[in-house]
């Protein structure tokens, strides 16, 4: 008898036939774990010469803003490479997929709004004014509202995403960049870089609730499965620190490298990584222990940073190199390089799922 046995290598699928010969435990590892099991050798290598054939279209996308390119990378997961550019005027930053795939928002700092991604189209279908500053963008888990923080006025636009309207301006710290929803949709975290803090904004009443005082000048931010910390990266005090949110406090400050940007989580939350952008490399923390284990190099100032929906995989877009870097999150190796456009930047939450 044979089995039809597929695995992951790098960012491809490798497939191929064995013999299962009375092993129970042979079995695909194709995403959701299919254990197919034939009883004539012919029929098994017929249709794993289809399968090999037939692209895997539920596979995700990246999308990196190239902010000197005026463009976005469309990387297709499955085979680590563009499919696609799409221009966006304004010199995209920001960037931010719904949550069923189907947009993608890009703050646009030089158009002073945001514009807005079919991905099936792979186009600019709207473009929407909001502010002379617009940089970091964030949409909630149920894709109902679209978030965009104002480096200049210091504030937070709150926009309906089916009307695109502004809703409510929230006034925040000084120089808001990094924006997260909390898992529950219950509120939204902004890093707030001049006054080195963070806010927490409910949004049920869509006003600032407290206000904690991180690092100096943070940037990025991202919060964990179960909306419990976040993690900051201070660009000018070289750490990332962390936020226990049920009292917005202060739990702990790790040390790493120059010019940390943004931060990601992979394998459960048990890593931690963050960009540094003025050394080309990635620290890695191990978030029960809170040290740093691990250094990896990898592009020329490295900035934005998602991690894949397999929870193992991180994608690091480079600005100076105009390429994005792919880590395996538990070999701590750079997997694959793939290159994009001039001022890959990608600050946000760049994955489809």
């Amino acid at each position: 008898m044979f089995s039809l046995n597929c695995r992951r290598a790098g960012s491809r699928l490798v497939c191929g036939i064995r013999s299962i010969l009375g092993d129970r435990h042979a079995s695909s590892r194709l995403a959701s774990g299919i254990h197919t099991i034939l009883g004539d050798k012919a029929v098994a290598i017929g249709i794993a010469t289809a399968f090999l054939s037939t692209p895997l279209a539920a596979q995700p996308f990246a999308y990196i803003s190239n902010q000197l390119a005026d463009s976005v990378s469309v990387i297709d997961t499955a085979t680590g490479s563009v499919v696609d550019t799409i221009a966006v005027p304004g010199k995209p930053a920001g960037v931010a997929v719904a949550p069923d795939g189907n947009k993608v928002y890009v703050s646009t700092p030089e158009a002073k709004g945001f514009a807005v991604v079919d991905t099936k189209k792979r186009e600019v279908i709207g473009s929407v004014a909001v502010n002379d500053g617009t940089l970091g963008i964030a949409v909630s888990p149920d894709g109902k509202r679209i978030y965009v923080a104002d480096w200049y006025k210091n504030n937070v636009s709150v926009i309906d995403a089916d009307s695109l309207q502004i809703i409510k301006t929230i006034s925040v710290g000084e120089s808001p960049s990094g924006l997260v929803v909390s898992p529950d949709n219950r509120w939204l975290y902004v890093a707030n870089r001049i006054s080195n803090s963070v806010s927490q904004i409910d949004l049920k009443t869509l006003t600032v609730k407290k206000t904690a005082q991180v690092g100096t000048h943070p940037f990025g931010l991202t919060i964990d499965a179960r909306g419990e910390r976040i993690y900051v990266a201070n660009v000018k005090s070289d750490d990332v620190t962390v936020v226990e949110t049920a009292r917005m406090k202060t739990i702990a400050t790790v040390k790493v490298n120059m010019l940390p940007y943004a931060t990601a989580l992979a394998l459960n939350d048990s890593r931690l990584l963050v960009t540094n952008q003025d050394d080309g490399s990635v620290s890695v923390v191990d978030t029960e222990t809170l040290k740093e284990i691990a250094l990896i190099t990898v592009g020329t100032k490295p900035e934005g940073i998602s991690t894949h929906p397999d929870d193992r995989h991180v994608y690091v877009a480079n600005w100076f190199d105009g390429n994005v870097s792919v880590i395996d999150a538990r070999t701590l190796k750079v997997i694959d390089t793939i290159q994009t456009g001039e001022g890959s930047r990608a600050f946000g939450q760049f994955m489809g799922k």
